[in-house]
């Protein structure tokens, strides 16, 4: 719960130098509640959030994601429910207006209430929590101009589109600075590729994905961009004569080539691939880039799409998110955090091994020494590979189902002994008897002590999901108020 020196700021933001998450104690010592602030850097270890349905898991998600802003580092926030588009409706006031759009949505089935009155009831909570947690009206004000938020959704319009194949079609910069990194990437966009086309994806697997990546790695070199109808082209009369130490047509004869060609055409004219090759460039370092001074907040929600289709578009982003993370120089405070709510499936134990396991071990391991945080949630603690999550720096655990789940969880917190409490079964019992809303934090630069954790008042409304047009609408209204404020701000000038 210590200090940390504070970074850099737009002089009009007052500095902040702590996450201040909530209320908490020691364990077995109640007397000892207040305040629990936790320096940025010690997520620079990353963590875990683990909860059931109804612990509050997405309530501390959102507030860590809210600290992490007011404390300027950039967030990206992967959303697999649908509920983290919530962080757009921190609303900047304690009036209850704010509410009223999204009433029905908080009535419950048998409540005829008028919308005011419920309106007035949320708002009332709402400021009573906040004010309890220190955070005023200015504050809110401040939150909302000083950060920049987007909602990409790929495959729909919900939010922004998202160009899933750019490294392939929208040639980086990488390529001229790190070839490495960018072959990273490459991999993961010709794999999502062949996907797509039901073939075999693995590298070292797959001739084809092979193929494919030499084809486009020889583009990509010479300062071209690799789109399909260029690979189409390459697969009929390929410009290499080898691959490795074999002839191209001794590696894939001419008839495999041009039925691989076929269906890349096939694919490429089908209506159902254009969603996946318009919008925003997948390009992260972009999108930590402050705009106009103000923190950016990059919401990729993939709740609309199916399983297989999560899978893949996770894989492609988070190898894009390594090969950033690659790129930076090597600092010891938190750079950025990327927050993962429900990575159920997408981190299993071996010997699983779907597209996104690689890139999310990768940062576990690499991501720390160049100041990019990750925090894993989930409210399926048996799915997860703990030997990935075993050097994680802060822990998060709320209210767990099933026996199972608590000794999976305890094993996570190797050689943890509560104070007072004894061995790993009787932190397991600490753990089933948690209430609502209440989490056992464990941060190991703090000691490895252990404290029960009641997060703060959220300052978004936790509405659930949100429709598209309710996510245009509040995107539109904060970056209105923002644009207001920076013109507010500017001093008059007089015209000569």
């Amino acid at each position: 719960m210590s200090d940390a020196s504070s970074p850099q700021r737009p002089p009009s933001r007052p500095p902040r130098a702590t996450f201040d998450l909530g209320a908490a104690s020691l364990v077995g010592y109640p007397e000892t509640r207040g305040k629990f602030r936790i320096p940025p850097h010690h997520f620079v270890t990353h963590g875990v959030i683990v909860g059931m349905t109804g612990s509050g898991k997405t309530g501390a998600v959102t507030v860590l994601a809210e600290e992490a802003l007011r404390t300027n580092v950039p967030v990206l926030v992967i959303d697999v429910k649908g509920d983290l588009p919530n962080l757009l409706l921190a609303f900047p006031s304690f009036s209850a207006e704010h509410f009223l759009p999204f009433i029905e949505a908080s009535r419950g089935p048998d409540d005829a209430r008028p919308s005011e009155d419920i309106a007035a009831e949320l708002a009332e909570a709402r400021q009573h929590g906040l004010e309890a947690a220190g955070i005023t009206e200015a504050e809110l004000r401040g939150y909302r101009d000083a950060t920049h938020f987007r909602v990409i959704t790929p495959g729909s319009n919900t939010g922004e589109p998202l160009h899933l194949l750019s490294s392939l079609e929208r040639r980086s910069s990488r390529w001229d600075t790190d070839v490495d990194a960018a072959r990273d990437a490459l991999l993961a966009s010709v794999a999502l590729l062949l996907r797509l086309l039901g073939r075999e994806s693995d590298p070292a697997k797959s001739r084809e994905h092979v193929l494919l990546c030499a084809l486009a790695e020889r583009r990509l070199l010479a300062g071209d961009s690799a789109e399909i109808a260029n690979l189409i082209a390459d697969l009929e009369e390929p410009p290499i004569a080898r691959i490795g130490a074999m002839d191209v047509d001794e590696y894939i004869g001419p008839h495999e080539r041009h039925a691989l060609a076929a269906s890349m055409n096939s694919l490429l004219a089908s209506p159902a691939l254009a969603s996946w090759r318009r919008g925003a460039t997948l390009d992260v370092d972009d999108w930590f880039t402050p705009k106009n001074g103000r923190t950016p907040a990059i919401i990729v929600s993939v709740a609309h799409l199916d399983e297989t289709e999560r899978t893949l578009v996770l894989g492609v982003l988070l190898e894009e998110i390594v090969a950033w993370v690659r790129s930076l120089s090597g600092t010891s405070r938190l750079r950025a955090l990327v927050l993962f709510d429900e990575a159920y499936g997408f981190l299993p134990p071996h010997p699983a091994n779907p597209p996104t396991k690689r890139p999310i071990v990768a940062l576990l391991k690499q991501a720390r020494a160049f100041g990019v945080g990750v925090v894993l949630a989930t409210q399926n603690p048996m799915d997860l590979d703990y030997r990935a999550l075993s050097n994680a720096g802060v822990w998060c655990i709320g209210r767990l189902q099933t026996d199972a789940d608590r000794v999976r969880v305890v094993e996570g917190l190797t050689g943890v002994k509560v104070k007072g409490k004894g061995d790993g079964a009787a932190l397991a019992g600490v753990i089933k008897t948690l209430p609502a809303r209440t989490f056992l934090v464990r941060d190991a630069h703090d000691g490895g002590s252990l404290v029960m954790l009641t997060p703060r008042q959220t300052m978004s409304f936790l509405r659930g999901p949100m429709t598209r047009g309710e996510i245009a609408g509040a995107v539109d209204a904060r970056e209105t108020a923002a644009a207001e404020a920076s013109e507010n701000a500017r001093p008059s000038r007089r015209r000569s």
